[in-house]
């Protein structure tokens, strides 16, 4: 298999907390450096969509899934929770606000982004960013 074809993939399952939060950003960036990859802008990307998870699409009981795969040039990063009644849209927030930038920085660091509802009762925030071949 050549470079080009070589798919690489994570996925895991962790708890809608802050601390798997931050866990999921941790093993993002330990998987990208295992793979070769850059750690920016993905680490951010990761750090954002799995804490709105934890935050926004909690349900007790039920785990958030990171999902990071690469294909070609291109690593896509997926965060689905249950809260698919919660769909997540960008928003201005008030200038002093401590809170509700998380997609706008998705929006401004990675190439595509949105949202894929279903099936019932997930959602799957997803962001891509072009990486070196």
């Amino acid at each position: 298999m050549n470079q080009e074809t070589t798919i690489r993939n994570l996925s895991l399952l962790l708890s809608p907390t802050p601390r798997g939060a931050r866990l999921a950003r941790l093993l993002a960036t330990e998987q990208l450096r295992a793979w070769g990859l850059p750690l920016s802008p993905a680490e951010q990307i990761v750090s954002e969509l799995a804490t709105n998870a934890a935050t926004h699409g909690r349900v007790p009981g039920r785990d958030f899934r990171l999902t990071l795969y690469v294909v070609g040039g291109t690593l896509r990063i997926e965060v689905t929770d249950t809260r698919g009644d919660r769909l997540p849209h960008l928003t201005r927030p008030a200038p002093d606000a401590t809170g509700g930038r998380g997609l706008l920085v998705v929006a401004a660091l990675a190439g595509r982004w949105g949202v894929t509802p279903g099936p019932h009762p997930r959602k799957t925030v997803w962001a891509e960013v072009d990486v070196p071949r």
